[in-house]
């Protein structure tokens, strides 16, 4: 799939996310992230997993958690709108999903292993859409939603957080 989304297909907030998703193949793209953000993240210790930049914001893995929680969003998202189930799809509060999430506890790799099997599974919803899929549309936050653009959603938000691991956390090391 080397199709883009318009400005039509995504509300304005998560449009932010599909502008970062570069031009190829999106299942490439995805595969690709995978491999790099887990060649990332085996090269750190448990304490650099429990980092934070500033007072308040969340260490290195309640960051991969949260993520990985989103990518889960976002394919539900997905598969309602290509299963042709448009109805208003829900948002969700990161703030309340990372307090109750068990990734500030888990052992770093096995925050790596979760990341890993939901981005297995979105790989194999999205390797088996059939084309008309992609473009059927649900909405979301006053919006019109794609299935397209819910994959380039899930692919930019991660992209987002893989720079600010870098610039932010990764420079203190």
């Amino acid at each position: 799939m080397f199709e883009r989304p318009t400005a039509n297909d995504c509300p304005p907030a998560p449009w932010k996310y599909v502008q970062l998703v570069p031009e190829g193949d999106l299942l490439e793209i995805y595969e690709r992230q995978r491999e790099e953000t887990k060649a990332l993240l085996s090269g750190l210790t448990d304490e650099q997993a429990d980092f934070r930049y500033a007072e308040g914001k969340w260490s290195i893995r309640q960051v991969v958690g949260h993520f990985t929680d989103n990518e889960r969003v976002w394919m539900y998202r997905l598969l309602r709108i290509a299963r042709n189930n448009p109805q208003e799809l829900p948002g969700y509060d990161e703030q309340i999903f990372a307090q109750y999430a068990p990734h500030e506890r888990m052992p770093l790799d096995a925050v790596i292993e979760e990341y890993d099997a939901v981005r297995a599974a979105s790989l194999t919803l999205l390797r088996h859409l059939p084309a008309e899929a992609w473009h059927r549309a649900g909405s979301f936050a006053g919006g019109r939603l794609t299935a397209l653009a819910a994959a380039c959603v899930s692919i930019g938000h991660e992209m987002h957080h893989i720079r600010i691991i870098k610039e932010r956390y990764l420079s203190r090391f």
